[in-house]
């Protein structure tokens, strides 16, 4: 990206509306403003004016915007022409300003520049991401405060413990005169257990905010007729699949997003899992099994009057690392109390998706299975790339730690330490490659 490139998109979301709003950044944005406006509008001050062409006809009529950098989104001067929203009008005004040397921005570019000129650091840029396409009101408060900076005060906090017990110990290796023991002191394995510990926080956060932005993938799945479908309709609180007393009724995938007190939850009916001769039911059971292998968590429905001992469940037959929950189902027929039971197999519950016994139940397991219990103070919103750096970072913490119980190294330590120092700053930004800042703003709206 060239410093001297004007760049310019339409910021709100295509069709028609009431307000439509075109954004231009960069270095020509007084130039346009003269062209398009007559003159350069007051700074933050919204007016109304006409939007004209390069023949001086009116194209539009709106309000017209204008922040001067650095003291703007993106650290550059930012102009915004907000008309009326049909796609016609916001065409023509994106096309002069075009004309006028600005170049389409790419996804992400806006707040790309807002990040390259110090204006919000990496995680915080991701939270504007987050925060429009939040699909609960809980993942939209977290995104809230990852843009406010408490994720990014939490990461930086921990950079600066880091930094200093580094510091301590590499003076310790160069300036041996001042028989610094860092050993005996207590100093080092005392800041060490600490930061470990204020590390463990921010993962246990960032843990419910990762949960919270991408959502459970709960699999339901079992033999045929087993009330796979009767489970996800009751969840969904909809009749989403079709339910019969026959075998096989569902062959294709059923998706289903829902939330349970916030928390978002991807359910995914598959097709009965046996053997069969059917083409079309081949297929669905070959899907079903693709499902599993990338879920979260399974439910294993089986029926209590049929299949008691579910002996229809294999587990040779699901990936070894998809936690497996049994749902002993039909209790309605048995006359079996519903709850939540710890078998050899694992973690029961029985219930009847019939009559609705035992569904709250099952509720509220999927909460405590992880570890949510609402939006909590000090939580923000996470993505799977911070949760990996603060995962490295941990895993170089006690490395770090190991090597000088065993060596007395400091050496090793200091190394050690500045690996946990990259980790994190990866999260802020501050040690990034440019290929994955390519990754991350790619993936934003374009315009933001």
């Amino acid at each position: 990206m060239s410093e001297q490139e004007t760049i310019t998109a339409i910021a709100t979301p295509p069709g028609f509306g009431g307000v439509g709003i075109v954004r231009v950044s960069g270095p020509l944005v007084c130039r346009i403003c003269n062209e398009i406006l007559g003159d350069i509008p007051e700074p933050r001050y919204a007016r109304f004016a006409n939007f004209r062409n390069g023949a001086g006809e009116v194209i539009d009529g709106g309000i017209a915007l204008f922040y001067p950098g650095p003291n703007s989104f993106t650290g550059e001067d930012v102009l915004e022409l907000q008309g009326h929203g049909g796609p016609v009008v916001m065409d023509l005004i994106l096309k002069r300003v075009l004309e006028l040397g600005a170049r389409l921005a790419h996804p992400g570019e806006f707040s790309q520049r807002a990040f390259l000129n110090g204006k919000l650091d990496l995680a915080q840029a991701e939270a504007i991401a987050d925060l429009i396409e939040s699909g609960t009101e809980a993942a939209a408060k977290l995104a809230v405060r990852s843009l406010a900076g408490d994720f990014s005060d939490r990461i930086t906090t921990l950079v600066y413990g880091v930094t200093q017990l580094r510091m301590y110990v590499e003076a310790a290796i160069d300036f041996p005169e001042e028989e610094i023991d860092f050993l005996a002191d207590g100093k080092v394995s005392t800041n060490l257990q600490a930061i470990q510990q204020q590390l463990k926080d921010v993962q246990k956060s960032a843990a419910v905010g990762r949960l919270l932005r991408d959502g459970l993938t709960l699999v339901i799945a079992g033999p045929p007729n087993a009330g796979k479908s009767s489970i996800m309709n009751r969840l969904s609180g909809r009749d989403t699949a079709i339910v019969t007393d026959v075998p096989g009724t569902t062959r294709d995938l059923l998706k289903e997003q829902i939330q349970i007190d916030g928390l978002p939850l991807h359910l995914i009916d598959t097709a009965g899992l046996r053997e069969s001769g059917d083409q079309v039911e081949q297929e669905g059971i070959r899907r079903a099994r693709e499902q599993i292998a990338n879920a979260d968590r399974v439910l294993w429905v089986f029926d209590d009057q049929t299949d008691p001992e579910h002996k229809a469940y294999d587990s040779d037959n699901l990936p070894p690392d998809v936690p497996v929950t049994f749902i002993r189902n039909k209790i309605d027929l048995t006359g079996r109390e519903q709850g939540i039971s710890e078998t050899e197999s694992g973690t029961e519950i029985s219930l009847s998706a019939h009559n609705d016994s035992g569904i709250e139940l099952l509720r509220d397991y999927l909460k405590e299975s992880v570890g949510f219990h609402g939006v909590q103070e000090g939580e923000f919103l996470a993505r799977r790339r911070h949760l990996d750096a603060l995962e490295r970072a941990a895993q170089h913490l006690k490395a770090g730690e190991l090597a000088m119980q065993r060596t007395g190294s400091g050496e090793l330590l200091a190394e050690d330490l500045r690996q946990v120092q990259m980790a994190l700053s990866e999260i802020t930004g501050e040690f990034t490659a440019d290929d994955l800042l390519g990754e991350i703003f790619s993936s934003f709206c374009i315009g933001k």
